[in-house]
């Protein structure tokens, strides 16, 4: 049984390890961004993540909102 867990801790610091690279080996390394909002060809075709356009969308009702009340 400590066998199976020691093997499986080893597996998943490996699976760590390499899927880290870029980050720990490299100076400045960052993971690379997989954000709608970074993609070039979504951007150019007009499209945002859902999130953003929900923020965005909630912002245009509460101006809209308070420009009601006046």
């Amino acid at each position: 049984m400590w066998n199976t867990i020691l093997l499986t801790m080893a597996i998943v610091a490996l699976a760590f390890i390499l899927l880290g690279i870029k980050v720990i080996f490299v100076k400045g390394g960052k993971f690379p961004n997989t954000h709608i909002g970074a993609n070039k060809e979504m951007k150019k075709r007009g499209i945002s993540c859902a999130l953003s356009t929900d923020s965005v969308d909630r912002n245009k009702k509460q101006l809209a909102d308070l420009l009601k009340e006046k």
